[in-house]
């Protein structure tokens, strides 16, 4: 049987500027997938890209490559993750005036 784990990284969390996900420790999954449940969103030109960021050792982090695309609406958005070694998490970037997300995130794992 595969094991499978769903994490949730944040909840209904309201994001203003730019941040780190927790980060997660994955090494014993083959594959994983990010969620980002868009709840509620508010300000003037808001717009928010997440991307996938590795760890080696849950410190020391560089980008993946795997990227969410602009969000801009509410609703719930995925990227597919392989090859991601021990630590996973997302680096998001919030823009617009006044921007504000209320966002949930989750990491689901399978061996």
């Amino acid at each position: 049987m595969r094991q499978f784990s769903t994490t949730t990284v944040e909840q209904r969390k309201v994001f203003r500027e730019d941040f780190d996900t927790h980060p997660m420790e994955v090494a014993w999954a083959g594959e994983a997938i990010f969620f980002i449940h868009a709840e509620e969103i508010s300000g003037k030109d808001t717009a928010l890209t997440a991307s996938v960021q590795i760890s080696f050792d849950g410190v020391h982090w560089v980008d993946e490559g795997t990227a969410f695309s602009s969000i801009t609406t509410t609703g719930i958005f995925f990227v597919k993750v392989k090859h991601f070694g021990g630590w996973l998490r997302l680096a998001g970037n919030v823009n617009g005036t006044n921007p504000e997300y209320k966002l949930t995130i989750h990491l689901v794992l399978k061996e």
